[in-house]
């Protein structure tokens, strides 16, 4: 589907709409193709029929036309032979003398075909220089020199526009064809660079999740190691450690769940976006190091930095923010980090991005519009990057929601929703 992209250009989503023709395929050829060549040869059988009586050489002559009919049905598959039997029944022709007759049309069929759909250009030149010798020896029937002259030049300019013709087409239908194969091959690459780009962004959740999860374990191990040295002396401390112990089990089993998930699903791979860039001060990008797990804490100074790059943004949050789990933390994180990357690369510096956090008892939302009104940046962001594909596969690890798409006013909106886990206590509220 064509769509709007950040700002005023356009772009493929990852739907794209496919008009498939189907054709009915006869003796190995499609059905029009054959349909036209039967018509082209019952033309030109018609021609070799009707002058059956009056014409020069009687039956013996349309005998020759048949032929010529029968070698045009295969004019595209075999153009080369075809011409080389078509121009064998013509020399029959003039060796017996009966001069042009209505059927030798067959012999320009024959040339246009072998110019069109040769393999080599070199039979077309070989047949154009064939069919300049028949114009020669049919001239010579003409009776007189002024009619031999006027013979041969009428019969060489027809013969001449029929090979320019047939070059002519095939010149573009080699075109076209080069252009679909080009098509195909960039689709092929289109296609295989976004599985790329959804693998790499995959390998790197799953070591982002990983982090989480360590770092969750870690603090198992911690309160493990408390309630082993306090259960004795202060058993109060030992449960409150044992609880926090199985709470975050809990969590990191539900983290591992959803990484499994989200790893073994396959998704539809969609176009290229914006890379994984922070905005340095300046006005530059730059990537930011894999190995750090950044958290919500870190909106102020993600913002400023996207300031000091160009961006004017307005912050704002409604409801009240809850505590979440490292791996929705990060997930939020990203979002925003994307969007306002998406904003800068494409609305430009000096756009106007709003973005909002809207907390509920279920859900947290992540939205934020530009105006699209910037200019360009003095130093391009990098290309080939995956910004719409990650925020994509993040949010659908934790079963949120996630579109983007143009406004009315000629920006961009982002907006995702993710929901909220319930609390440990209440889920074992439930089950009791």
């Amino acid at each position: 589907m064509l769509v709007a992209d950040n700002h005023g250009t356009h772009r493929w989503t990852g739907r794209t709409v496919r008009w498939v023709t189907v054709d009915r395929i006869i003796f190995g050829r499609p059905l029009r193709s054959v349909a036209f060549d039967v018509a082209v040869s019952g033309l030109v059988a018609l021609f070799a029929v009707a002058g059956a009586v009056a014409q020069p050489g009687g039956w013996q002559a349309t005998l020759v036309g048949i032929g010529m009919v029968v070698a045009l049905l295969f004019r595209r598959t075999h153009p080369s032979a075809v011409a080389a039997g078509v121009a064998a029944l013509a020399l029959v022709q003039v060796v017996a003398g009966w001069g042009p007759l209505g059927y030798d049309i067959a012999v320009l069929i024959a040339l246009y075909s072998v110019v069109k759909y040769a393999d080599r250009l070199r039979d077309g030149v070989i047949a154009g220089l064939v069919a300049a010798v028949g114009v020669v020896l049919a001239a010579l029937q003409a009776p007189g020199p002024a009619a031999w002259w006027a013979s041969a030049i009428y019969f060489g300019l027809i013969t001449g526009a029929v090979w320019l013709m047939g070059l002519n087409v095939r010149t573009r239908r080699l075109y076209v064809l080069s252009l679909e194969e080009r098509a195909t091959t960039l689709e092929r690459e289109r296609e295989a660079e976004a599985r790329a780009a959804v693998a790499e962004e995959r390998t790197r959740i799953a070591r982002e999740l990983h982090d989480v999860v360590a770092h969750s374990m870690a603090v198992m191990i911690v309160q493990a190691d408390g309630v082993r040295f306090t259960i004795d002396r202060d058993p109060a401390t030992a449960r409150e450690a044992a609880k926090v112990v199985a709470d975050t089990g809990r969590q990191a089993l539900e983290e591992m769940r959803r990484l499994v998930g989200v790893l073994r699903e396959p998704s539809r791979p969609e176009p290229a976006a914006a890379p994984d860039v922070v905005a340095e001060p300046g006005g530059g990008l730059s990537a930011e190091p894999t190995h750090r797990r950044p958290a919500l804490v870190e909106l102020p100074g993600l913002l400023d930095r996207f300031r000091a790059a160009g961006l004017r943004v307005g912050y704002a949050t409604t409801g009240d923010p809850v505590p979440l789990p490292p791996g929705l933390e990060l997930t939020v994180y990203r979002v925003v980090q994307e969007s306002l990357t998406n904003a800068l690369k494409h609305a430009g510096v000096g756009a106007s991005v709003q973005l909002r956090l809207d907390w509920s008892a279920t859900t947290v939302a992540v939205r934020a519009v530009d105006d699209g009104r910037g200019r360009p940046v003095v130093r391009p962001a990098p290309s080939g990057g995956h910004g719409l594909v990650g925020m994509r596969e993040r949010v659908g690890v934790y079963d949120g929601s996630l579109t983007a798409g143009p406004t009315q006013a000629g920006g961009w909106r982002v907006e995702a929703r993710l929901p909220l886990p319930s609390a440990p206590d209440s889920e074992q509220g439930e089950a009791a």
